[in-house]
């Protein structure tokens, strides 16, 4: 898979994407990331890619000429591309979305900064927008990273275990369950006798309704109890009067 970054930061995102698991697939070949300075593809001799908006306002705003030019030098060499702007305007990027990129072979991430980019650029060079959240950052490269990163792991021999992304949080709609390594006590803090009991069976339920309970006090917006099957139900009933035994229940309660 191909990823380009469109930045007039690109030292903002060189770094990151050389580390861990992605600077990894990297160096396999099993994704190719490539940051392009848009400030390259500005026409003046100062290299400027923002200038004041029409109808005055506060701010600056991304000029069309260096974003046009640089979106261009991507879809000359692949016009399969999927352009996409980082935008506060744009779908919410959540685990569904990075399933839908993670099958595409080109996306391109189109970083904003400042009031934003001319319209005409997001009207007639664009062919999708994503926000990461309701919130404000300073340009759209840490989003790309975000994207990048989530998108990256889903590339077949990127993780060491295909079982990892399974069970992951989002992955199968619910959080992810309790996790526990060694030691098996830690400041008088035991590790659940059942993960230690070796029968897979009852691991698999206690983890499922684990999942379960999580997601209804953490993310009750996860939960579409329609969806849910009846042992899922039960499971969920179960812990709920177990965790008011021991009064815990939804935070706020």
């Amino acid at each position: 898979m191909i990823i380009d970054i469109l930045t007039i930061f690109p030292g903002m995102v060189a770094g990151p994407i050389r580390e861990s698991i992605i600077g990894k697939a990297i160096e396999r070949k099993l994704i190719d990331i490539r940051v392009i300075n848009i400030r390259e593809y500005a026409v003046d001799t100062h290299r400027t890619t923002d200038d004041r908006p029409f109808g005055g306002g506060s701010g600056m705003v991304m000029k069309p000429e260096p974003l046009a030019a640089s979106i261009g030098s991507v879809r000359e060499n692949d016009p399969t591309a999927r352009v996409i702007l980082l935008s506060p305007q744009g779908r919410l990027f959540d685990q569904k979305i990075a399933f839908e990129l993670s099958r595409l072979n080109h996306i391109c991430l189109v970083c904003g900064r400042y009031e934003g980019v001319d319209e005409r650029i997001r009207n007639h060079y664009v062919d999708d927008e994503i926000s990461i959240g309701d919130y404000v950052v300073t340009g759209g490269e840490l989003p790309a990273l975000v994207i990048v990163d989530a998108v990256a792991r889903l590339l077949p021999g990127v993780l060491g275990s295909d079982e990892s992304l399974i069970e992951e949080s989002f992955t199968t709609g619910l959080l992810e369950y309790p996790q526990y390594t060694r030691p098996e006590i830690f400041e008088s803090h035991r590790v659940p006798d059942i993960l230690l009991s070796g029968n897979h069976g009852a691991i698999q339920r206690w983890r499922r309704q684990q999942a379960l309970f999580r997601t209804w006090q953490r993310r009750p917006d996860l939960l579409n109890n329609d969806e849910l099957s009846s042992e899922d139900k039960q499971l969920l009933a179960e812990e709920i009067e177990n965790k008011k035994d021991l009064g815990i229940e939804k935070p706020g309660n």
